[in-house]
């Protein structure tokens, strides 16, 4: 439907091609470099951007050089009537606390930052961590959750089907988000939906 939407609006503007932005990208570092400059070369072939947030507007009109009013914000939305809480789907007679990690593992999305805080919890045994998702950072998870006895207490689901994220959403209390960069996670907005508590990095839209 959005898409659908953002189609229209070009049509209605005119516009020959429009191109969709959903990542924060930063200036310095040599990938972030190279991207910016593959940025401002397909603008050149294109004479609107939709972004996802305020944020990634700001993002975008820097790295790519252009003028704020060819960039519109067109947030992302989330299907409210799949994303429902269930609390009967919580841990067994409400004990402990399970909090939900659904992310790509990779570096961008924390996992660092992530495998630091997971030792913290190893004494707290009515903390329990579900992380569904895959990448090359799964295994330093699985390194930590084994150094430190955490086997019973983390789950790792690997990934998951679209249709799946709402069903291991309902399980928890707290969903954590500890992504080093997010022009406007989706993630947290299904979470919000399931009616989980946000504990997220302060990045991004």
């Amino acid at each position: 439907a959005l898409a659908h939407e953002a189609m229209q609006l070009a049509g209605l503007m005119g516009l020959r091609a429009v191109f969709t932005d959903h990542s924060l990208f930063g200036f310095a570092d040599l990938s972030a470099v190279v991207t910016n400059k593959f940025l401002q070369m397909g603008s050149a072939f294109c004479n609107h951007y939709i972004c996802v947030s305020h944020t990634g507007k700001e993002n975008t009109v820097l790295r790519a050089r252009m003028k704020a009013s060819n960039v519109s914000v067109i947030p992302n939305a989330v299907d409210t009537l799949l994303f429902t809480p269930n609390p009967a789907c919580r841990a067994e007679g409400g004990k402990g606390i399970t909090i939900i990690v659904v992310s790509r593992l990779v570096y961008r999305k924390g996992i660092d930052l992530l495998s630091g805080i997971l030792p913290h919890f190893k004494n707290r045994h009515d903390i329990n961590f579900i992380i569904a998702g895959d990448g090359p950072k799964r295994e330093l998870l699985e390194e930590i959750r084994e150094k430190n006895n955490m086997q019973d207490r983390i789950q790792m689901l690997g990934a998951l089907e679209h249709a799946e994220v709402r069903d291991v959403l309902a399980r928890g209390h707290i969903f954590l988000n500890t992504s080093l960069t997010e022009a406007f996670c989706m993630a947290i907005v299904e979470a919000c939906s399931v009616g989980l508590h946000i504990v997220s990095t302060k990045v991004g839209g």
